[in-house]
């Protein structure tokens, strides 16, 4: 059964690369070269932060149990990085609108380093205390980056469609990095025990804060607010505009379910001990799988792009999202038809990514977007965090995953239909009323209306 994973692997290289030589050809490339240096600047930052995200997860686990916890206390030191994250990712994120993006990202350098360097103490409470700082400095890894970027991208005047280039992008070479950080992380790990790989990380996460200190500039939020009233004009924001509410929705349900999944596939894949195999399955080629078929789903975005909008195209990935998480539950044991379903997932979470971040970048306010964002972690922590403390059966976990799919999909139809309600709304363009689709009516415009009328 192993050679399936590995054929399967060798079978989706060969497609993402056909995939990704057609895009080249199919969708025009932005060929600017002031959005080319911009796009370069900050994908070489991103990719780094990710690369120290990465050289982390595959020896965590193994990192604790060396040191002798038990299974117990290291659930509790997992849970205790997704609570971080929930209880003070809004405080980081108000502190990002505040004083600066480009501050954040410095921040996450120094508190994720400090993570690295807690994991050379045999000490509960010292581990207890990297998993905190690790929490906060994922917060900031998908809020400040983000915000940073999309800020710097309306400022210097690119075309918002180039906006699903760079999220497409940097979905592509997330990929690329998670694969060959896992590949490091073992050559250190086998070499120089289960702490190397966070040496390594933490040696990239010192790069990426020099290079954000040299090359990046500063931009804000609202500077004039407090926090407080920070909080809540992002709460005023998500609740009076239903696009924002759907948004959270969309990514806390979406996101939870991929968090669990992540926890999850493992068991799901490895033979039953009542199967007539015992065979080890290969988890680097199943996660290297994985990984291609993100980079597929980041090349399918560009080509549903080309001719539909993600809140169009974005309902029918999160229905197949849901069915291919279904699988588990169908087709318990049997190993091939799961790992389908689940290589299909993967490629929904590629075109997820780059789609939710376009979303985000139209209609999250640029004065709490950080805020906002990290807002929207907080049920999606909360969902993690009851999931693993229930001690649900496997079959249960994937069906709570496929519900809130489910009602994944639910919120991209609702945020569809208002999308498209506005965008059928008139328009006035130099005191012309104008039809959708850029036509002018002939009806007459008051003098008193000067504002569009969406």
């Amino acid at each position: 059964m192993a050679n399936i994973f590995i054929a399967g692997f060798g079978v989706l290289s060969v497609l993402c690369a056909a995939l990704f030589l057609y895009t080249r050809t199919a969708v025009p490339t932005i060929s600017d070269a002031a959005f080319k240096q911009f796009q370069r600047v900050y994908l070489v930052v991103y990719m780094l932060a990710m690369a120290g995200d990465w050289l982390q997860g595959p020896h965590v686990y193994a990192l604790y149990d060396s040191y002798g916890m038990t299974t117990h206390q290291i659930e509790v030191l997992f849970v205790a990085g997704f609570g971080s994250s929930m209880i003070f990712g809004t405080i980081v994120g108000s502190i990002a609108d505040k004083f600066g993006r480009r501050n954040n990202a410095i921040i996450y350098g120094i508190l994720y380093g400090g993570a690295c360097i807690t994991k050379h103490f045999n000490s509960f409470w010292v581990l207890m205390l990297g998993r905190l700082l690790g929490g906060i400095a994922t917060s900031i890894l998908y809020s400040a980056f983000e915000s940073w970027m999309i800020y710097e991208h309306t400022k210097r005047g690119f075309e918002q469609e180039s906006l699903g280039t760079v999220f497409s992008h940097a979905v592509l070479g997330n990929s690329l990095v998670a694969i060959v950080a896992g590949l490091v992380a073992q050559f250190f790990a086998d070499r120089f025990g289960f702490v190397a790989p966070f040496d390594v990380a933490l040696t990239v996460l010192m790069i990426m804060t020099v290079i954000v200190v040299f090359t990046w500039t500063e931009n804000y939020g609202d500077r004039t607010t407090n926090i407080g009233h920070s909080f809540s004009e992002a709460l005023k924001s998500i609740k009076t505009d239903p696009k924002i509410l759907c948004l959270g929705m969309i990514q806390s349900l979406f996101e939870g379910s991929m968090y669990i999944f992540v926890l999850e596939w493992t068991p799901a894949l490895t033979p039953s001990e009542s199967s007539t195999t015992s065979e080890k399955i290969p988890h680097g080629h199943i996660f290297a799988g994985f990984m291609v078929s993100i980079m597929i789903g980041s090349s399918l975005f560009k080509l549903l792009s080309k001719y539909s909008s993600p809140e169009s195209f974005m309902r029918f990935v999160l229905v197949v999202a849901s069915a291919s998480l279904a699988t588990p539950i169908l087709f318990k044991g049997n190993q091939l038809v799961v790992f389908i379903g689940f290589l299909i997932f993967e490629c929904c979470v590629g075109i997820f990514w780059p789609s939710l971040g376009q979303m985000r970048g139209k209609y999250v306010p640029e004065e709490t977007r950080a805020t906002i964002m990290n807002f929207f972690r907080i049920p999606l922590n909360m969902i993690v965090v009851a999931i693993l403390l229930q001690n649900l059966q496997m079959k249960v976990i994937f069906q709570c995953c496929v519900g809130f799919l489910f009602l994944a999909a639910l919120s991209q139809q609702w945020l569809f239909s208002v999308h498209k309600s506005e965008s059928q709304k008139p328009v006035i363009k130099g005191g012309v009323l104008m039809r959708p689709g850029g036509t002018p009516s002939q009806e007459k415009v008051p003098i008193e209306e000067k504002e569009p009328l969406v």
